[in-house]
Parts: C-alpha cells; sequence; structure tokens
C-alpha cells in the first residue's frame, strides 16, 4: 500500500532551484513541512554539507524525520537526477526503526556493495522486526543483480544465504520470514519451488500472500494453474499478487480475468491488473487497454489513463499481431 504525500501546492519539482545546506537547516527549523525546494537541497551532499546538516537532523522529530525520508523516496521515483545516498545512510543509522526502515526505502536504485554489506547487517542484527523485514527484503534486489552476473558472485551467494537462513528461522517474526521468501524467489536455486509450495501450505495467510508473488518473480510457468486460480480469491492482497504474477508470468489465459479486475476491482488492484495486461500483450489485451482507456478518459480519470497508456506502449511492444478494433466490454 501507498501513502499519500502532501507536497507544497503550486510548486513544481523540477522547475526548483537548489538551495544552499544553510538553507535548507533553515527551511527545517521552521516548521514540520516539506517544501519540494528542499529536494534538491538534500539531493548530491558531499561530506561538508553533512557535517553542516546532521546537527539538525538529530534534533528533528521522528514523525518529520520520518516524513522528509518518504517525500524524499516518492521524489526520486519521479525524478531520477537527484540522489539522496548520503542522506539515506545517515537515517539508516537513526534511533527510530521506522527513520530506518524508510532509508531503506529511499535507497532503492542504490546497486552498491557498501549497500549490500549494510542491508545484510541489517536483516541479521537489527532489533526491529520492521527494518529486518525491509532489508532482506531488499536483498532481493541484489539477489537478482547476483543472477545477472551484476554483482560479484561471493556477494550474491552472501546474500542468498541471508534470506535462506531468515526463511528457515522459524523463531523469526513471520514479516521477516516472508520478505526473505520473496528475496530468495529471485533466484534459480533448485529448491525455490519447494520454498513456494510449503509458504503456499501454511497456516499463515502473509506467507500465502507472499509465496503467490514469489510465484511470479521465480518466473516459472509451473505456477500457471495456481495464478489462475488465486485471481478470484476473495483475499484482495492475494487477487493483487495474482495479478502482478500474471503479468511477470505472461499468461495470456489470464487476460480476461485481468480485464474484469481491472474494471471492478479495487484501486490498486485495477493499476496492476492493467499494469499485467501490458506485459502480457497480444490483441485481446491491447483491446481490453484501449477500451479502458476510452473509459478512463471519460472519466476524466487522468491518473488510470496515464498508467493504460504506459501498458498499450509496453503492449504495443510486447505483441505483434495487435487488433485494436473495439468489441464488447461484457467480460463478466
Amino acid at each position: 500500500m501507498t501513502e499519500d504525500k502532501n507536497h507544497d501546492e503550486g510548486v513544481e519539482i523540477n522547475s526548483t532551484k537548489k538551495p544552499t545546506i544553510e538553507e535548507v537547516v533553515s527551511m527545517l527549523q521552521q516548521g514540520e513541512h516539506v517544501p519540494a525546494a528542499i529536494y534538491y537541497g538534500l539531493s548530491d551532499l558531499d561530506d561538508v554539507s553533512m557535517r553542516v546538516f546532521e546537527p539538525t537532523w538529530q534534533n528533528l522529530s521522528a514523525d518529520y524525520k520520518r516524513k522528509i525520508v518518504n517525500e524524499l523516496a516518492e521524489a526520486s521515483e519521479v525524478n531520477f537526477d537527484l540522489n539522496f545516498d548520503a542522506l539515506s545512510y545517515l537515517a539508516l543509522d537513526d534511533a527510530d526503526a521506522r527513520v530506518r526502515s524508510s532509508a531503506i526505502d529511499l535507497l532503492w536504485i542504490n546497486e552498491s556493495l557498501d549497500l549490500l554489506s549494510r542491508l545484510i547487517d541489517l536483516a541479521e542484527n537489527d532489533e526491529s522486526t520492521e527494518v529486518r523485514a525491509a532489508a532482506v527484503s531488499e536483498l532481493g534486489r541484489f539477489i537478482l543483480l547476483g543472477e545477472y552476473g551484476d554483482i560479484p558472485e561471493q556477494q550474491a551467494v552472501q546474500a542468498q544465504d541471508v534470506a535462506i537462513n531468515l526463511l528457515n528461522d522459524t523463531a523469526e517474526d513471520i514479516q521477516v520470514r516472508r520478505r526473505a521468501l520473496e528475496a530468495i524467489s529471485n533466484s534459480s536455486l533448485e529448491f525455490i519451488p519447494e520454498a513456494i509450495e510449503e509458504a503456499y501450505e501454511s497456516d499463515e495467510s502473509l506467507m500465502r500472500v507472499s509465496a503467490v508473488f514469489a510465484m511470479g518473480r521465480s518466473y516459472d510457468q509451473r505456477w500457471t494453474e495456481t495464478v489462475l486460480r488465486e485471481l478470484r480469491n476473495d483475499d484482495p492482497e492475494i487477487r493483487y499478487e495474482a495479478a502482478r504474477a500474471a503479468g511477470e508470468l505472461e499468461i495470456e489465459e489470464a487476460v480476461t480475468l485481468l480485464g474484469q479486475l481491472a474494471v471492478a476491482d479495487e484501486r490498486e488492484i485495477q493499476q496492476v491488473a492493467i499494469w499485467s495486461l501490458g506485459e502480457i500483450g497480444g490483441s485481446q489485451a491491447m483491446r481490453l487497454l484501449t477500451a479502458l482507456a476510452e473509459d478512463a478518459e471519460d472519466a476524466k480519470d487522468d491518473d488510470l489513463h496515464e498508467a493504460i497508456e504506459d501498458a498499450i506502449g509496453y503492449a504495443g511492444m510486447v505483441g505483434s499481431d495487435i487488433d485494436v478494433d473495439f468489441e464488447s466490454r461484457d467480460w463478466n
């Protein structure tokens, strides 16, 4: 689930002039709001700027620090030129667990071995369940980098071992174990199908949700029938993960069900169903997406329309037999 972020009205992220670190400090001391100018002032901080900034940061309330880190994470997803690594590493050592957890999210684009080392330490040793879960979840990104050969094998294996150990630790909190399963599903290790099956058959609903997530992330077609079945599950969390897995596995038989979810389900499930239709591609998916785009335009739903247009663009690259003639939209 995502949180709504409140930015200063009328401030365009891409047009804000970079303030000095002294100006940033002054803004932070004026009240617990996050002016858009701060996004630029806190980007690419050097050692000198960090020495100026850190005392002020340490005196901020935990709530304010969490708000800053969360909004910076959102800004970094919009503008890839922003780099908050220096602040993120400072926040990883914060006394507040939720600040540490948010800092992990803020480092979502960092692929350094230094971060990998920090994540391993947090996953194994942090006192907070929330932080351990966030850290092992982020290790999944490095496990995938290892599969592609983009990081040294030794570090990739180390990340795998941490995730496996946490998954197999029955004394560990379920939140940590489920994120460990999701992380290790990025690997091609032989035991992955068995681990997913065991989690899917668990009495713990959260483990079942993560099992469906892992089915998609494993890119293993053996899970096709299970994913198709779970698209009809009464549990919205499982429906959401099944919708995403259908796209990751490019299950053509899921297109009709995804069309239904894109029309009638909760907003987040609608969005992931639309994304999956784009991933699957083909003429049927394109027809559904085109019809959905018309509906969103009629409803003046700009956000949904943009998501659909993105999916149409990707579906156009995936499928070579695209036919955009409209058909009946009675998908029930």
